[in-house]
């Protein structure tokens, strides 16, 4: 009796959505041309069962590596660190890496143990700083590991702009003084804006971009929840982008009903922002997609009214048609549950022409899907400006044993070198990757 109720507990406290019931007029799929001219076909709400479907990290053997396309090669760049979440490379060439991720103790780890979660990702003390990786001879790989910051609290977003570095915790975003080349922080750091912290699953984390000109800095937001099922009062300044000025005032909202936009990117020589959005769980296998979509300013995505257009959650059903109706359909589809959360367009010049301004989408892996999807680096080829064509696998070979759910890694912040090569967080077995082209 005390092990069940210490599993319910903890169950309800990681990820227990709201309780759902099928209503009785959801009973048709739908089929979507968005603006790529992909088709989407949606599978109708609660038409495979909703399921929790943890995968096992079970670890790189020695001289195992994912696999890239034909023409490139696949090398570790870095090893043996502390959950490596996302990727930031400075102008110079400067590599930083944040380490960070859901810390889980007491009851609920005790939880997470049982209903599996704990063997997919680390859930322990997080190191909670950021990394800076020098590569002082130009061979592409990095000479030195130094810790550039630590005892922050989930730390993500990186940014240098100006005399500034910038780090987005999971509760604010802070500002040291910067030169580029640093290796350390030797000013006092300032915290110039507050961000709500908690949510569902892990969306702590708070990404970063600057425009082109250097005067906007953008933040994205993720959910405090699946569905907003605690109340849209615990959704203020959440499933958001929020647009600042440099010293932090001036917040608006640049878009919103953007349930998870983790990957948050520029266009290269351009101010047109794109995300990839974590969509929400327990529609069943196929819904919803998670996307990469353009940013309009005041754009309204959905979240949580409303899935990939004008397609109303049975969740929310009747609570706000008027927001329903505003609904901005994504630009690409990238499937369901596939956790699409990191994102760097390609602005280097060592991969072939075909690749050149073209998007690379890190793929976390899946939870809410009865088979394993997810789990690699896609790539969605542009052009003119705009996604096209289907979204290809590029770095794969994650996935050790489909049938029995186990895993070598999870591929999640991507970013492109000085040399043009990719970079590839890999945070669950704490490597990064990188491919070059031959």
């Amino acid at each position: 009796m005390k092990i069940h109720v210490i599993y319910m507990l903890a169950a309800s406290l990681l990820v227990t959505a709201c309780k759902q019931k099928k209503p009785s007029n959801y009973n048709n799929a739908d089929t979507v041309a968005n603006k790529s001219d992909q088709q989407v076909k949606l599978d109708a709400p609660y038409a495979t069962k909703a399921v929790k479907n943890y995968c096992e990290v079970i670890g790189w053997p020695k001289g195992k590596t994912p696999v890239a396309p034909e023409g490139f090669t696949v090398s570790l760049y870095a090893d043996s660190l502390a959950n490596p979440r996302n990727i930031y490379v400075a102008p110079n060439g400067d590599v930083f890496v944040s380490e960070a991720n859901t810390e889980v103790t007491g009851i609920k780890k005790i939880g997470a143990d049982i209903i599996g979660v704990s063997k997919s990702q680390n859930m322990g003390k997080s190191a909670n700083k950021i990394l800076l990786f020098k590569d002082t001879n130009g061979d592409g790989k990095p000479d030195s590991k130094i810790i550039f910051l630590a005892q922050l609290n989930q730390p993500f977003g990186i940014l240098t702009l100006g005399d500034w570095f910038y780090v987005a915790n999971t509760d604010g975003l802070w500002r040291y003084p910067y030169k580029a080349g640093d290796t350390t922080v030797s000013g006092k750091g300032v915290k110039i804006l507050n961000l709500p912290a908690g949510g569902y699953n892990n969306h702590w984390t708070r990404n970063l971009r600057a425009n082109k000109a250097g005067t906007k800095i953008y933040v994205s937001v993720g959910s405090g929840s699946n569905v907003a099922e605690h109340g849209m009062g615990n959704e203020k300044r959440r499933a958001d982008i929020l647009e600042i000025n440099p010293d932090g005032g001036g917040e608006r909202v640049y878009a919103s009903g953007l349930r998870n936009p983790a990957g948050i990117d520029f266009m290269p020589g351009t101010d047109v922002l794109y995300t990839v959005v974590n969509e929400r769980d327990n529609l069943g296998d196929n819904l919803v997609p998670d996307y990469l979509t353009s940013v309009k300013e005041g754009g309204f995505y959905g979240w949580p009214w409303a899935y990939f257009g004008q397609h109303e959650d049975p969740v929310r059903k009747g609570e706000n048609p008027d927001m329903v109706k505003k609904t901005i359909v994504p630009d690409f589809a990238l499937g369901a549950h596939t956790a699409s959360l990191g994102l760097a367009f390609y602005n280097g010049k060592s991969f072939p022409q075909r690749y050149m301004n073209g998007a690379f989408i890190g793929q976390h892996g899946s939870w809410n899907s009865s088979k394993l999807v997810g789990y690699k680096v896609t790539f969605v080829p542009f052009e003119n400006g705009k996604p096209t064509g289907k979204m290809e696998d590029f770095l794969t070979g994650f996935i050790a044993d489909t049938a029995k759910g186990k895993v070598y890694g999870r591929p999640v912040g991507v970013a492109i070198a000085k040399d043009g090569s990719l970079l590839v967080a890999d945070d669950s077995s704490n490597k990064i990757w990188q491919v070059k082209a031959k």
